[in-house]
């Protein structure tokens, strides 16, 4: 074996910010390229070899690329459509298609979405030492009693991965349906589940802040070159 070769999964996932898995799933669909044939599962490279992805080269000098996007609704975090659900890539130019989801917003949500291809940015972003702070705008569908309002914020409710507990504010004063929502964490669908655990139902989930970034006045489906 050569000693200066690597694996092609560790290449792309080092360059374009995945997992080695997703870097896996790449290959297994035929996106990867190595040369001019279509990488196999398990493939090495030298340094002399090119690797292209969506017929985009990526090389050890691939710039690293970032980009807030304003997610919309009914478009899902994932290289497949889901059912009749279209991806986030359905929206962006080929050239982005190799970005990364930074964390992730669920299909009925919306609002704030980066994409890079820096792992080690990603990391920075999601990881739960870091503590980057996330704010929701978020509707239910009935009015939040006080007390269970005081339960999420000073107490947290019991989730079957754990407490979820995070601040709450009334975007109004006379109205308990709509709700600023500021937390640190990130945990799969982690808002709907805790209030669905009360009896409510989230109908409304809008992301408007994801550490030091703000969405601003960027329209639903468009997208704008950020500096980490």
């Amino acid at each position: 074996m050569d000693t200066d070769s690597q694996r092609l999964n560790k290449f792309l996932a080092l360059h374009l910010g995945l997992s080695r898995r997703e870097a896996d799933q790449m290959i297994e669909a035929g996106r990867v390229r190595i040369g001019t044939a279509v990488a196999q599962l398990g493939a090495r490279i030298t340094a002399t070899d090119s690797v292209s992805v969506d017929h985009q080269p990526v090389s050890a000098n691939t710039p690293h690329q970032y980009l807030l996007f304003h997610k919309p609704r009914g478009y899902v975090c994932s290289r497949k459509r889901q059912g009749t659900s279209e991806t986030i890539y359905a929206l962006l130019p080929p050239q982005m298609h190799a970005l990364k989801p930074v964390g992730r917003l669920d299909r009925d949500s919306s609002g704030l979405l980066l994409l890079t291809n820096d792992g080690e940015f990603a990391h920075q972003m999601t990881h739960p030492s870091f503590h980057k702070t996330k704010v929701y705008e978020v509707t239910i569908d009935h009015d939040l009693a006080p007390l269970h309002q005081q339960m999420i914020a000073d107490y947290g409710v019991e989730l079957e991965d754990g407490r979820s507990q995070f601040a709450l504010m009334r975007l109004a004063d006379d109205d308990r349906r709509h709700w600023q929502i500021t937390m640190s964490e990130g945990r799969n669908r982690q808002i709907r589940r805790t209030f669905a655990a009360l009896g409510y139902t989230v109908t409304h989930l809008h992301r408007t802040q994801f550490g030091s970034y703000s969405l601003g006045d960027l329209a639903s489906g468009q997208w704008r070159s950020i500096a980490p």
